[in-house]
């Protein structure tokens, strides 16, 4: 890095000269790196996968969620530094619960994801702190449809009709770009997702390593039992 960068790359999150922000790259590094994690919408609703990086053997895979239901109607999906993702799914769990108390009805998913990225945005504004190294997947209905968010650590938000991020994510972008249409099954939306995985997942997969969810047009949130899981890998085996 040249001598007039390198000031720019301290603990302060700050605009070097050329316009960039070297923490924030840093940040987007940590999600680069971290496991596969899908989103897409389907004809009743969205679903969310995450594929598991796991080195070894011994490690229980239920302690690693990697997925995590923030209300009744709504959920997200985290690539990149989990305890960071924690963090996140605790604010947007207490704002979601403190917007029914204070108006008796379901917060929407983009005012939920509002929440969350001007969280994540005071991050890279102040020194002495960093900014979150998590992109979080933020899926659900509400009265105004089937939503689907990507948040990154600057505090943008995108909406999807069908996305990846982690490892190799491009790959699946591309297969999405020439795979994915509207009114998709359930049934069909799964295939779909395991085949993207498929994309960016090196090896053999197990669907040990395999965490999904689904949230239906009833805003009903549940994850796919391991019996499932092992009928759909065994699909496309």
């Amino acid at each position: 890095m040249e001598s007039s960068e390198a000031m720019y790359d301290g603990a302060s999150t700050i605009f070097s000269p050329d316009g960039r922000l070297f923490q924030v790259e840093y940040a987007r590094k940590a999600i680069d790196k971290g496991t596969p994690t899908l989103g897409l919408k389907y004809k009743d609703g969205v679903i969310l996968f995450v594929y598991k990086h796991v080195d070894s053997q011994l490690v229980r895979m239920q302690s690693l969620e990697k997925i995590f239901q923030i209300d009744d109607h709504v959920a997200c999906a985290a690539s990149g530094l989990v305890a960071d993702a924690r963090h996140l799914v605790e604010l947007a769990r207490d704002e979601a619960q403190m917007n029914k108390v204070m108006y008796d009805e379901q917060i929407t998913v983009k005012t939920l994801v509002e929440t969350i990225c001007d969280y994540k945005h005071l991050f890279t504004q102040f020194d002495g702190v960093r900014p979150f190294g998590v992109s979080l997947i933020v899926a659900g209905i509400d009265s105004r449809g089937k939503q689907l968010f990507l948040t990154d650590p600057s505090g943008a938000a995108v909406g999807y009709k069908a996305v990846c991020e982690g490892e190799d994510s491009e790959k699946a972008m591309a297969f999405f770009k020439n795979k994915y249409i509207s009114d998709l099954s359930l049934n069909d939306a799964l295939d779909l997702g395991v085949e993207a995985l498929h994309k960016v997942v090196k090896k053999k997969m197990s669907p040990d390593f395999l965490e999904i969810a689904v949230i239906d047009s009833k805003k009903k949130f549940y994850n796919l039992s391991i019996k499932e899981m092992k009928s759909l890998m065994g699909r496309h085996s």
